[in-house]
């Protein structure tokens, strides 16, 4: 059975290759090199210290997937705003583990008091633009060619979700 938790730092060897994975493989992710232990560490301590919450999808002993969200921008009146990120592990895609994981992300946001959620997708990622769409977010707007990998241009889609 799979469960939602908190994550801990004990967890981020476990996710690492998730994240990993989505830098390498997918446009997901507008990284090109993938993180190292220390740098994840780093990561989930600035989430902790910022009060941001790292939600687990679990079964049994195995990380099937992380979602958190962290600032949309900078400034103080974007401060009821906040950019979800959602990462599965490749073996597990298309299994459902989003629409458990997504569900407890809007908890999170909405005991915080936050109001919108925002969603930057890539506009060739058709599984997560239908989940997006199946928990609510509608599309907000599209940047085009303002990414670049795998030797080409990408779209990147904005959507949004009243919290």
């Amino acid at each position: 059975m799979i469960h939602i938790r908190d994550a801990s730092a004990a967890d981020m060897a476990a996710i690492l290759p998730i994240y990993n994975d989505a830098v390498v493989n997918t446009t997901a992710v507008f990284d090109y090199t993938p993180r190292s232990l220390d740098a994840q560490l780093a990561w989930f301590a600035a989430k902790q210290e910022q009060q941001l919450p790292v939600l687990l999808a679990v079964e049994g002993d195995a990380v099937l997937g992380f979602a958190s969200y962290g600032p949309f921008r900078p400034w103080p009146a974007y401060r009821y705003t906040v950019e979800n990120a959602i990462y599965i592990a490749p073996a597990r895609r298309g299994q459902g583990i989003g629409k458990l994981l997504l569900p407890a992300l809007f908890e999170r946001a909405q005991a915080a008091g936050l109001h919108a959620m925002i969603a930057g997708i890539t506009a060739d990622n058709a599984a997560s633009l239908k989940l997006h769409a199946q928990m609510g977010f509608r599309e907000a707007g599209r940047l085009s060619e303002v990414g670049w990998k795998f030797e080409r241009w990408l779209d990147l889609i904005f959507l949004e979700k009243k919290l």
